[in-house]
């Protein structure tokens, strides 16, 4: 009975990155044994212990075969003939099926994965790579992580990943299991990197065919000079990752705000008329296929809506910047207002060459919204007012308190 330290431990170690979780194989052990150590199981689809003193996960070495589709459709071995080698070769990409020996510190690496971490290079392990086609959302995943590290996708991993989609055994992915991934993505340093592994390998259509849409859509170049909006929208990501690193709440409605561009009908390209309140049924489509929670939900609503007002709201009447951050739920909910400007600025800034640009307007407008913030009822004359006159009278006193702060100096 041997016990190794496996997977994102031991790749972030040789990556110089801080470890999260330890992950723990045992070779050569049964249920029994590790229960009469005082290990716990936990495992419900193979067997996995949680150490007795750690709580550290310890999963019995095992193998597993195809038995239907989707990710799910496996039979698992983990007789306790199973050896290392062969748990480490049922693992996604090289880098992860990398092992150190608990007792002695040495490596066990039998697929190349230390020399696909030192060339930068993620890899699959093995043809058993197309059987689960949760990998390719990892692939896509572990791309938007380690791409700022120089990592490029083997072109041997990029056409099995073509094979699944092509497969169709994407679509046995559960909702769930995209927003984890997902997620992951958004609160990576290259977003972009997520999109665009899945768009080159065809993937992108059954995971988000709303933003695969925006794909080879045109811009115009006056205004977004990198023209295609599917590049707008990887570089608005990364914006997000830049302004707001780990935020996926941020990410996701970064995400979502130009999903209208993809409706515009053909003979009014490159223009986009209308496209902020086009916007809103493609999302509500991925929302609801994809059971986004709420909170992400409703602020990519607003963004979607709302960006482009954010954009001229200098331009507006005090009296409609009021309406703006009602519709928002900016006076019950205010930081729903700081997250928009912010994911107002990523777009504005997600533009070729307006990278390192200024964008004024977030600050206009959170100082815009403090000012109607600092406005209650209690603060205002009501006496002799009742019911509607009451609310009325809060509104003419937070527009007048928007019109005051904007002749106020910053």
């Amino acid at each position: 009975m041997k016990t190794y330290l496996v997977g994102g431990a031991v790749r972030d170690s040789l990556l110089g990155l801080e470890a999260g979780d330890r992950d723990w194989v045992v070779v050569g052990a049964t249920q029994q044994q590790m229960e009469a150590q005082g290990f716990k199981a936990v495992g419900r689809d193979f067997p996995v212990f949680l150490h007795p003193h750690t709580g550290e996960e310890h999963a019995l070495a095992r193998t597993e075969r195809k038995s239907g589709r989707g990710y799910r459709g496996f039979v698992v071995d983990a007789d306790p003939s199973v050896t290392l080698e062969e748990d480490l070769r049922r693992r996604d990409f090289t880098l992860n099926a990398i092992a150190r020996d608990e007792a002695s510190g040495a490596l066990v690496d039998p697929w190349g994965g230390v020399r696909d971490i030192e060339q930068r290079v993620l890899r699959h392990v093995g043809p058993a790579f197309v059987e689960d086609p949760l990998r390719v959302l990892r692939a896509a995943r572990f791309m938007a992580r380690f791409a700022p590290l120089g990592f490029t996708l083997a072109p041997e991993t990029a056409a099995l990943m073509r094979q699944v989609a092509a497969s169709g055994e994407l679509d046995a992915l559960v909702p769930e299991r995209i927003w984890q991934e997902l997620r992951k993505a958004l609160r990576a340093a290259r977003p972009s990197a997520f999109l665009r592994t899945l768009h080159d390998t065809g993937a992108l259509g059954a995971i988000l065919p709303e933003v695969e849409a925006l794909y080879g859509v045109p811009q115009r170049a006056e205004f977004h000079p990198e023209v295609d909006t599917g590049v707008h929208q990887e570089m608005v990501s990364d914006m997000a990752a830049r302004l707001a690193p780990g935020d996926d709440l941020v990410g996701f409605a970064a995400l979502t705000h130009d999903l209208g561009k993809a409706l515009t009908p053909a003979d009014e390209l490159p223009r986009h008329v209308m496209h902020e309140q086009c916007g809103l049924k493609p999302l509500a489509a991925l929302c609801e296929r994809l059971k986004v929670p709420a909170d992400h939900r409703l602020l990519a609503e607003a963004a979607c809506r709302e960006h482009l007002n954010v954009h001229r709201i200098d331009e507006l009447r005090d009296a409609t910047v009021l309406e703006l951050i009602a519709r928002c739920d900016g006076l019950r909910r205010p930081e729903r207002i700081a997250q928009m400007a912010l994911v107002c600025e990523c777009d504005k800034r997600g533009r070729l060459g307006f990278e390192d640009s200024d964008y004024p307007q977030r600050a206009t407008l959170l100082r815009l919204h403090a000012a109607a913030l600092s406005v209650n009822a209690r603060d205002i004359a009501t006496a002799g007012l009742q019911g509607p006159a009451i609310g009325e009278a809060l509104r003419k006193a937070r527009v007048k308190a928007i019109a005051d702060a904007r002749t106020k100096t910053p």
